[in-house]
């Protein structure tokens, strides 16, 4: 009998010819935006999504709900702040020590929570982040209050200088094209369908002799790494870090990108935090009142559109994206 491919024709070992086409359309309108559009707001954009990405990655594809995730991303965001401004190293260097401190963090944090499940996993991630960010308050490096301002972006390889919008646009786009490919190959290898499985039902996954704590921890640590390279990347964009990144309100807001472009979905991490921050950027004369709509949005998507704009868009066309 000929074996049919459940997840549908794949084209180049991308994964289905749907993925396939948005991942051409999605790197051809990224590369064509700048000259359209404002570059610096395109590459906030860009590290939100990848921060958006790594979230998904762990909720969308394992079922850990995290409350914490700016405890990557925002102390990934200090290190490579500091490493560029205080140790001279080049962005290179500063974005991967930032990814690594992520690494490291995740690692901790995730043999914490993975002993719990449900709404306990969310609370000690929360709490974890927490107390990070009180930490990030008190120590010296942070500069506390007033963050780490005028961070250098430097030079790659000593020819691009990334002071020029347009260079650092393409460096960023070509760090969020490697970190998408790192997290599709994460989703549609063997390790992300076992992921998937304790997903749908972890006791039949441990039945068939998975050890599941070892498949979550290292979800974990590897969402908590994406996050990280998104925040070291963040801070050489803005040139800023700061208390910001480590908020709880920072983990709600990759909560709500998610869920507004579509959880467990490829592409809807990266709608999500389009427009989310576009939302925030057109409306920001308007105040406070952006959170308020945000809200409204946020309750919206639960109530009536449970799969988000690209879940439903897929759903739709009966295509998997």
């Amino acid at each position: 009998m000929k074996h049919v491919d459940p997840l549908g024709p794949r084209v180049l070992g991308f994964g289905t010819q749907s993925q396939t086409v948005g991942f051409a359309v999605l790197v051809v309108v990224l590369i064509a935006a700048p000259f359209i559009t404002y570059p610096p707001f395109l590459m906030e954009c860009m590290c939100f999504a990848l921060f958006a990405l790594a979230f998904n990655l762990l909720v969308g594809y394992v079922g850990l709900l995290s409350f914490g995730h700016a405890l990557y991303f925002g102390w990934a965001s200090y290190v490579a702040a500091y490493a560029a401004k205080s140790w001279g190293l080049p962005p290179i260097l500063a974005i991967l020590a930032g990814t690594l401190t992520g690494t490291v963090l995740g690692l901790i944090a995730g043999a914490l929570a993975i002993r719990r499940q449900g709404i306990y996993f969310a609370m000690i991630t929360l709490a974890l982040a927490q107390m990070m960010y009180f930490v990030a308050l008190r120590v010296p490096f942070t500069g506390g209050e007033d963050g780490i301002q005028s961070v250098p972006r430097g030079h790659v390889f000593g020819v691009l200088n990334l002071a020029n919008d347009t260079t650092m646009y393409f460096f960023v786009l070509v760090i969020f094209i490697a970190g998408f490919l790192f997290v599709h190959r994460i989703i549609h290898s063997p390790f992300g369908e076992v992921l998937k499985a304790i997903r749908e039902n972890e006791p039949r996954a441990i039945s068939l002799g998975y050890k599941t704590e070892r498949y979550k921890l290292m979800a974990f640590v590897l969402s908590a790494t994406v996050a990280g390279l998104a925040g070291a990347t963040k801070a050489l964009v803005v040139q800023i870090a700061s208390l910001t990144d480590v908020t709880w309100q920072m983990s709600g807001d990759v909560v709500l990108m998610t869920l507004v472009g579509g959880l467990g979905t490829l592409f809807g991490p990266i709608v999500g935090s389009f427009v989310i921050l576009s939302m925030q950027y057109k409306l920001a004369w308007i105040g406070q009142w952006v959170l308020v709509i945000q809200g409204v949005i946020f309750v919206v998507c639960v109530l009536l559109f449970r799969r988000g704009i690209v879940g439903e868009l897929a759903h739709r066309l009966r295509i998997r994206l």
